[in-house]
């Protein structure tokens, strides 16, 4: 019986095993080149699994930069600077990451961003008004939205949206 450890893969099983995961997901060129890193393929090899991806797009990663940002945008609520942060961790070229993120509206980003802070002033507690734009700033801050888009969308609350102080 064969072994099929990873270290054991021949350059037609590696080409097939991710032709079949970039098939099923978007992936970038970093998570290949690290997954074949893994699996122990010369780099002589890589280069040219690598090309024969790119070449037949299984990986683009401009497109991979759209759906990164799309999602971390929809269901994770990040902000743009925590997405570029996350694309420049996956490798994506600063080009790429630049035109991807300037493809988002603003009010995008505003209209993930206003029931963020909405939710979070219910459950913040703050003796002043001073003191609750100071926490939700550096929540939204840390949700990598910028300075600006805060005070915006907490300049564009009503009454409704921060209701007294406890």
């Amino acid at each position: 019986m064969r072994n099929n450890s990873p270290d054991t893969l021949t350059e037609q099983e590696a080409l097939s095993r991710l032709t079949a995961l970039c098939a099923s997901s978007e992936h970038c060129q970093q998570e290949m080149v690290e997954k074949m890193k893994r699996w122990g393929l010369a780099e002589s090899v890589q280069s040219q699994l690598m090309s024969y991806l790119t070449e037949h797009r299984y990986v683009d990663d401009e497109r991979y930069a759209r759906a990164f940002v799309s999602d971390k945008l929809t269901y994770n609520k990040w902000g743009p600077r925590k997405i570029e942060q996350g694309l420049w961790a996956k490798g994506i070229d600063e080009s790429i990451r630049r035109r991807v993120l300037s493809e988002v509206e603003d009010s995008r980003y505003a209209d993930v961003l206003r029931p963020l802070l909405e939710s979070k002033r219910r459950s913040t507690k703050a003796s002043s008004r001073y003191e609750l734009h100071g926490k939700l700033m550096r929540f939204a801050l840390g949700r990598g939205f910028t300075a600006d888009q805060v005070r915006e969308c907490i300049g564009d609350s009503s009454a409704d949206d921060f209701p007294p102080y406890d």
